[in-house]
């Protein structure tokens, strides 16, 4: 099974309250996006690995590679307004690749197991996503009412989102909107099932500072 991984960075930090886009916050010394990197890259180096930054961050992340002695193989593409375009110029420089994931940039603890998970399942059945089951209770909303909702029914999705990769580029050939905020969504509207595997938990997605306290507590644990 030939691999590849389009990474996708576009955040600003504003939720952050960070100056600077949430994936170039320093996370034990490093950017959170070359955690992320160096993580997927241990677990095949033969990946084709493709990350998508906005054009205006291409500068700053040379940069940033030259500053941390950063060399993991990967080709750049631009970003563009929406989720579904900067992940469709991501597709465009996949090579050769049987299955492809897109990731978080800034979910760098994705473990090797439900990847690997997620690309198998990908093989066989056209497209997986890892899942964790909902901790919290829910209740949906309705005009001025709320209702509870039983969380068993439903689970919180995380990445990578992986798919056959004639069937992604398909899929993402034929939409006919730009605003999906799930690659799974545009997948399943074009007529594929969706099986979905067991997440990890460390798997967080980091957008807050209460986010990046925990990422510093797994790190420093996944150190020991």
């Amino acid at each position: 099974m030939k691999k590849s991984m389009i990474i996708v960075a576009g955040g600003s930090g504003t939720r952050m309250g960070a100056e600077i886009p949430k994936q170039f916050i320093e996370l034990n010394g490093k950017p959170i996006l070359m955690h992320t990197i160096e993580n997927l890259h241990a677990m095949d180096t033969e990946m084709q690995l493709v990350l998508v930054l906005p054009k205006e961050q291409f500068l700053f992340w040379d940069d940033s590679k030259k500053a941390h002695n950063f060399s993991i193989p990967h080709a750049l593409a631009e970003g563009g307004k929406t989720r579904f375009l900067s992940v469709k110029n991501g597709l465009s420089k996949i090579t050769d690749s049987d299955v492809v994931g897109v990731h978080d940039g800034v979910r760098p603890f994705a473990s090797k197991k439900m990847v690997d998970a997620c690309f198998e399942s990908a093989n066989r059945i056209g497209a997986s996503i890892p899942v964790v089951s909902i901790v919290q209770s829910l209740r949906v909303l309705s005009d001025d009412k709320s209702s509870a909702v039983d969380r068993n029914k439903y689970r919180a999705v995380q990445t990578p989102q992986c798919f056959q990769t004639s069937v992604l580029k398909k899929a993402f050939d034929s939409a006919n909107r730009t605003d999906y905020s799930d690659d799974a969504t545009v997948v399943e509207e074009y007529g594929q099932r969706i099986a979905m595997v067991d997440g990890n938990a460390e798997n967080i997605k980091i957008t807050t500072p209460i986010d990046l306290e925990l990422a510093e507590l797994i790190v420093r644990r996944q150190s020991k």
